[in-house]
């Protein structure tokens, strides 16, 4: 995969050169500002950005502009964001582009290699890689203008990890329960929230929470 970096930090941007590389990846482009993104991401036509939200000059949102200016140009651009910080107005502008090959994690899940990899490995297969903690914050705030109290401990648990991008298989791994349950969970969930039947389709079923998430349900 050919790979464009967006971060302003010298250690972890080298660090996320050489953990790309040492993974069969290519770094095509480097960049430690906001200006240097959309020209490195036009000339190169990477396979996925990996970009910080916030970058010299203003350490403001650069990351981020040059995200959604990115996919105005380019509009299949996998793009996994990172950040220092849960930055709810970022995740949710970036979101409300289209949640298709997008990811908007924490720095610290960077350090945790596998699951860095997998999140960039979704994002650039077309699908969603949300930060737990994102989720969870996207949800709290949501429950203050559509509450979420219909729902149980189990199916929030579950309505979580679907956020995530996360398969059926997956999700009953975490909860140690069986693919059925989590079907059955799923089913009532969507029903709750008057969202479509679920298809089947992980990332058609992401796209359904995250609308419902940002308003659009």
């Amino acid at each position: 995969m050919r790979i464009v970096i967006a971060e302003d930090n010298a250690l972890l941007r080298e660090g996320l050169v050489l953990l790309l590389s040492s993974t069969g990846h290519e770094v095509v482009a480097v960049a430690a500002t906001g200006p240097e993104i959309l020209p490195a991401l036009l000339e190169h036509r990477p396979d996925a950005a990996v970009l910080d939200v916030r970058l010299p000059p203003t350490f403001r949102d650069e990351g981020l502009r040059a995200a959604l200016a990115a996919r105005k140009e380019m509009p299949e651009l996998p793009i996994l964001v990172l950040s220092q910080y849960v930055e709810e107005t970022y995740a949710a502008e970036l979101l409300g582009q289209g949640a298709q090959g997008i990811g908007y994690l924490l720095k610290d899940r960077v350090g945790r290699v596998d699951q860095f990899l997998q999140a960039l490995e979704r994002v650039a297969g077309g699908g969603t890689a949300l930060d737990p903690e994102v989720v969870t914050q996207l949800l709290t705030r949501k429950a203050a203008a559509r509450p979420l109290q219909s729902l149980t401990a189990r199916e929030r648990e579950v309505l979580e990890l679907m956020a995530q991008g996360k398969a059926n298989g997956t999700i009953a791994g975490e909860m140690v329960v069986t693919e059925r349950a989590v079907s059955k969970h799923i089913g009532s969930i969507f029903m709750k929230l008057g969202l479509p039947p679920d298809d089947g389709s992980v990332h058609r079923r992401v796209l359904a929470v995250l609308a419902y998430l940002e308003g659009g349900a």
